[in-house]
């Protein structure tokens, strides 16, 4: 088989692979009350960091939501250790929890400042009286009145005990129909502590793209294993679109307009914001500008914390599809860190036969926002793509996650985290003809 071939062959590899990486989306967080918004979990003090807990260097967690009925309620919160796929272990709560299993939320403030009435509540975890001893996947379940049937909502964390120390960088794919447009993760992963007897069966990695799981790649095999080093070097895994840098939404003011806002009105008990009018970005040229990729910071200009005096309003977004022609058969979702990506009626657009565009609506609190516009297919939203067109440039997170089940285990070990960026570690190789 020539050079070509083989490149031909591991396109169609690489091609079916990334096809399935929905088939693994995950999407156990969930909101069960529709009076509850801007659920926040993140490293305390950075709003965009992911949620990680280690346990041999404790830091703190914050948890940040409203309540848009007001008035105060009583709220608490449960860890529940899941395995590598997110469903719950068989494990009892004692097993992974020292101290109470149930805390209660105790601080929360009365919204001041704001049009939008609402309560909002804060925690930072874990506290000292109940805190995870193992390392894993957890679900951060929230819930009322200390009745755990009376779930509000989940959020994800993750909880590591550091053994292992990963090396990665950025490379360009190999593939001549990927080299311009994807990008692709190599890496190392050096265990001096965990038994590697069996690797493809006691290790599993998963890279996250801007910490986002619903297009996470899972269930990556090493490509050679030396000893305890594990590396991870296969053209066909670490593959991602490359995407572009994020659409952005300025409201930190409702008196002084972003430019993506066009008009607005206050109504009875509702602001209400008409944004200008967004295209198909696919064809245009990559331009590099500062992101969040893909997350949001609540803020604003003119109060002092925003978490209880920033105000809420209706944002209504407008997209226009080339020459106005609805897509066939295709659904179009507002996405971003906000929505949870999650593809549901909430987040889908309608089309306006009249004006030849889509439209929809998000209800969100002051601050400055990353959002994209996901095209799905009507019979089978897992089949998506992002209306943005794909550069290799494109400035990315990737963050790596190493799982570790020795035979006698009975839970998945989160023994690695890190987190790398595509700008400053990305690796340029000369165009394969």
């Amino acid at each position: 088989m020539n050079f070509v071939s083989k490149l031909t062959k591991a396109n169609f590899f690489i091609a079916i692979l990334i096809s399935l990486q929905n088939l693994y989306a995950q999407n156990v967080e969930k909101i069960y009350r529709s009076n509850i918004k801007t659920i926040q979990l993140f490293q305390y003090g950075n709003q965009q960091g992911i949620p990680v807990y280690n346990i041999d260097n404790p830091n703190k967690l914050e948890l940040n939501f409203d309540d848009l009925d007001g008035g105060f309620k009583n709220y608490y919160y449960t860890f529940v250790l899941c395995d590598y796929n997110w469903k719950p272990s068989s494990l009892n709560s004692f097993d992974f929890i020292k101290g109470f299993i149930q805390n209660r939320i105790t601080t929360y403030r009365f919204s001041t400042l704001a049009y939008k009435k609402y309560t909002h509540y804060q925690a930072f975890l874990p506290g000292q009286d109940g805190y995870p001893v193992k390392s894993g996947n957890y679900l951060l379940k929230v819930y009322l009145d200390g009745d755990t049937s009376k779930v509000v909502f989940t959020k994800q964390m993750l909880v590591v005990q550091q053994k292992a120390i990963i090396s990665s960088e950025v490379v360009q794919p190999f593939s001549t129909q990927l080299f311009y447009t994807h990008q692709r993760l190599r890496f190392t992963v050096n265990n001096k502590v965990n038994n590697t007897f069996s690797a493809a069966q006691q290790f599993k990695v998963v890279i996250l793209q801007n910490n986002r799981w619903d297009n996470a790649q899972r269930d990556i095999a090493p490509t050679y294993v030396r000893g305890n080093m594990l590396e991870y070097n296969s053209e066909n895994i670490g593959v991602f679109p490359g995407g572009k840098e994020w659409r952005w939404l300025d409201i930190r003011s409702f008196r002084l307009y972003g430019d993506r806002v066009d008009n607005g009105v206050y109504n009875d008990n509702i602001a209400e914001f008409n944004l200008k009018n967004d295209i198909d970005r696919t064809t245009q040229q990559y331009i590099y500008f500062p992101d969040y990729n893909g997350s949001y910071n609540i803020s604003t200009y003119e109060s002092i914390n925003p978490f209880w005096q920033a105000d809420y309003a209706k944002f209504n977004f407008n997209f226009s599809p080339p020459d106005g022609i609805p897509y066939h058969n295709k659904d179009i979702y507002i996405a971003g860190a906000f929505s949870g990506y999650n593809l549901t009626d909430q987040w889908k657009m309608t089309y306006n036969s009249e004006k030849e565009r889509y439209e929809g609506s998000a209800f969100l609190k002051q601050g400055y926002y990353n959002y994209t516009y996901i095209l799905a297919d009507k019979n089978d939203p897992s089949l998506k793509t992002d209306l943005e067109g794909n550069y290799w440039e494109t400035e990315n997170d990737y963050t790596i996650l190493v799982y570790y089940k020795s035979f006698t285990d009975r839970n998945d070990q989160l023994i690695g985290v890190s987190t790398i960026n595509s700008r400053k570690t990305a690796v340029a190789r000369p165009m394969v003809n």
